[in-house]
């Protein structure tokens, strides 16, 4: 499997609407500028991930997108599925998919199943507020904490 440039900019997005959108409306506009991207590109990818029902837009002068569900129940699974489709090690139209003999049916159950099924378990368990929490602490955005 190799990730284009719709998962790695889609999961880069949704992490910043995740850090920046809490209670608030995030327009893309600003995700562009945060993240280095083009807001059409942008566009594209937010359709997607509306289509999947990951996220809500609110149109007008105070629009923009919202998290469809909270952070900590979006997996990265989920994200990268809704915009890459089916995450798997081998392109379907690989020749070993079709192959009939018992050797190359031994190898795709034995590794390949076996890899896809790992590859998404470990995705389906890394949830969008973890990577949230991971930036908020990075930047230093930490809620205060206060001493008395």
């Amino acid at each position: 499997m190799k990730l284009s440039t719709k998962g790695r900019y889609g999961l880069r997005a949704m992490t910043d609407l995740a850090v920046y959108g809490r209670n608030n409306r995030v327009s893309i506009a600003l995700i562009a500028e945060r993240q280095g991207m083009s807001v059409s590109y942008l566009e594209h990818l937010f359709s997607l991930l509306k289509k999947a029902g990951l996220v809500h837009s609110v149109k007008g002068a105070q629009g923009g997108y919202l998290l469809a569900c909270p952070a900590e129940k979006t997996s990265i699974g989920d994200i990268l599925r809704a915009l890459e489709g089916n995450i798997t090690l081998l392109e379907a139209t690989s020749e070993e998919t079709f192959a009939s003999d018992a050797l190359s049916n031994c190898i795709r159950h034995i590794v390949w199943d076996a890899v896809d099924k790992k590859m998404n378990h470990f995705l389906d368990n890394i949830t969008l507020e973890e990577l949230a929490e991971d930036t908020r602490t990075i930047e230093g955005m930490c809620d205060p904490m206060y001493f008395i």
